[in-house]
């Protein structure tokens, strides 16, 4: 087919691959513009804008798709089908209708479970036992259009936000390709009014810890937010981020320190796996421990 690809952060790289890959005519890759990162404040190209800069696509990268011009140079590519995957620009009605068999969307969750900005993070915070990827034919909603295929996965007990988000974007590079080549024949499935949910976009002021929760909130706010924006605590005086953990046994004053980086919390006791000081790379916990030493109490 021939294909108009919009998508921008690493999650949709795995798609562009898979669709070259299968044969596909990638007509032109949208993406949001470069923008000023690091420490030198250089414009950098999204990752998708990298990749198909190194595979020598045409990229467009527009401030808005709402002006006639944009449109009509959209439609111009006369493509078959748009592939979107986490691009970041709301797409007016007229850009939905222009490709013959209409915008695909891979949606990383069980919809109608997980509309929205932070799907991964928010299914492994609310404790979900399983998410997924959906192909969605969209509509001028936020993710609303009914559904062309599905495929799930278990969420694990030590399963991070960054370790998920590889997996669904394997499995959704492979549906998106198993999706097309069925495409003609794939009856589109209305998504229930039960059951819908909203992953509001993660918020810095979620990333703090609070030892009186329960160990089982803490253990799923720490995977959800790693590596980004990443869970922290104090430690004597210094932010340190805390990116991996798991349930252990144990009680005690929540923030008290049990045993190594097992800390107690409202309700049992949380084991920290992976930490990151300021400044400094991650690093496995026990491993941190050798350059610094743990109060009594966490804050």
């Amino acid at each position: 087919m021939r294909v108009v690809f919009m998508g921008t952060p690493d999650f949709a790289v795995r798609a562009l691959d898979a669709l070259i890959a299968a044969g596909h005519e990638i007509a032109c890759v949208y993406t949001q513009p470069p923008r000023p990162a690091g420490r030198g404040k250089q414009d950098r190209l999204t990752p998708v804008h990298a990749r198909a800069q190194e595979r020598g696509l045409e990229v467009r990268h527009p401030a808005s798709l709402r002006r006639a011009e944009a449109v009509a140079e959209f439609a111009a590519l006369n493509a078959d089908v748009a592939v979107v995957v986490a691009y970041g620009l709301i797409l007016p009605q007229a850009v939905l209708d222009a490709p013959g068999l209409g915008c695909l969307n891979i949606h990383a969750s069980l919809l109608p479970r997980w509309r929205g900005a932070a799907p991964i993070q928010r299914a492994i915070m609310a404790g979900d036992a399983e998410t997924g990827v959906c192909i969605m034919q969209m509509q001028a909603g936020l993710d609303t259009g009914p559904v062309l295929a599905r495929e799930v996965t278990g969420i694990g007990p030590e399963d991070t936000a960054a370790g998920l988000h590889d997996r669904l974007a394997a499995l959704g590079a492979g549906l998106i390709v198993a999706t097309l080549a069925r495409l003609p024949d794939l009856v589109p499935e209305a998504q229930p009014e039960a059951g819908v949910t909203y992953a509001a976009k993660i918020d810095k002021a979620e990333a703090r810890v609070d030892w009186s929760r329960p160990a089982a909130e803490v253990d799923r706010q720490i995977r959800g937010l790693s590596p980004f924006p990443g869970a922290w605590c104090e430690v004597a005086g210094e932010r340190v981020k805390l990116l991996g953990s798991r349930l252990a046994e144990g009680r005690g004053a929540p923030g008290q320190v049990l045993e190594g980086w097992t800390i107690a919390c409202g309700t049992g006791a949380v084991e920290i796996t992976r930490v990151q000081r300021e400044g400094k790379r991650p690093l496995v916990a026990a491993e941190a421990l050798r350059g610094m030493s743990l109060p009594a109490l966490l804050s």
